[in-house]
């Protein structure tokens, strides 16, 4: 199965859920924001939200600063 992945191509072998992706990227424990179709999926969506052929996700770093 693709998905554009930060506008690159990326190949998941089955459907999985955001919280899986993030774990195959190793960036579990980061500071992020997911955003799948041009909408921002909030965390406590993450496990329920499932990735599907297609899909455009845009993963962002929270960087804080002053």
């Amino acid at each position: 199965m693709q998905i554009h992945l930060n506008g690159q191509p990326y190949t998941l072998t089955e459907p999985i859920n955001i919280v899986d992706l993030l774990q195959q990227l190793d960036l579990v424990s980061k500071r992020l924001a997911v955003e799948v179709n041009e909408s921002i999926i909030p965390k406590s969506r993450h496990a329920t939200t499932l990735l599907k052929a297609d899909d455009y996700v845009e993963i962002v770093h929270a960087i804080g600063g002053g």
